[in-house]
């Protein structure tokens, strides 16, 4: 059929021309779709207040010879209150960017659709944004088949004991005990609270996980080597991040 109707979820939009937006689509069954929004920038647009990031979408779309259009839009849901909370809506931007890189054009069906969209509502529940990022980024490397090692030593894959000493390597896929050499360039050193944190976020249902109390310097180390696992299974760092950063520490 020439048009096909889905939900969706706005990951990125940009403008085109003088009334148009190119906007990047997150769906449960095509994966991530780029389509124009035509006039939606113009102030009688009944698109226009719709086709913006954080909300899921139903879109009618007609097929194009080169970008699919917008031909219609109805709010599923709106999570405004995600959007009252600055480090929240810092989060669904740098939690959107990941999904944007992880997930390629048409790509079918994809298990990411699903995990961003119950990252929104929880930051629109008002989970605490770092938790809701660690449980998205660890949640994404299960859904790209990259998850990473925490039970077993990833060199000799010995259970690894309370009594050991650890490291992060992403590139070997997790922790390293320490009797084995690291590559020169990831010898990151991993506490054993930051391991059981991460053994949590895996373990434990996202209620659970929003109830546990950590000491803010083991969150902050665990949130360190989660961003540095992302960075490299992606291939670059999110562009998003200083966004987080500043609006919860301030500019440096």
């Amino acid at each position: 059929p020439r048009t096909y109707k889905t939900r969706a979820i706005v990951l990125a939009h940009f403008d085109m021309g003088e009334a148009d937006r190119i906007i990047t689509l997150l769906t449960p069954e095509d994966g991530k779709i780029t389509a124009v929004a035509k006039g939606v920038r113009r102030p009688r647009s009944r698109n226009g207040g719709s086709v913006e990031p954080f909300a899921e979408l139903d879109v009618v779309l007609a097929r194009g010879r080169n970008l699919d259009v917008i031909t219609q839009v109805g709010v599923a849901h709106a999570w405004l209150r995600l959007r009252d909370r600055l480090e929240s809506t810092a989060t669904a931007w740098y939690l959107g960017e990941l999904s944007d890189r992880a997930v390629e054009e048409r790509a079918g069906a994809h298990p990411v659709y699903g995990l961003l969209r119950r990252a929104c509502q929880l930051l629109d529940d008002g989970m605490a944004p770092g938790r809701v990022a660690r449980w998205f980024e660890l949640g994404l490397a299960d859904a790209l088949g990259v998850r990473p090692e925490l039970d077993r030593c990833v060199e000799c894959h010995r259970v690894l004991d309370e009594d050991d000493r650890f490291r992060w390597v992403p590139s070997l896929g997790g922790v390293l005990s320490a009797e084995h050499p690291p590559p020169p360039a990831e010898n990151v050193h991993l506490s054993l609270p930051a391991l059981k944190l991460l053994k949590a976020y895996r373990r434990f249902d996202v209620e659970a996980i929003a109830a546990l109390r950590v000491p803010a310097d083991v969150e902050g180390e665990v949130e360190a080597v989660m961003r540095r696992y992302t960075r490299f299974i992606l291939e670059r760092e999110a562009r998003s991040l200083s966004f987080v950063d500043e609006v919860r520490h301030g500019p440096r």
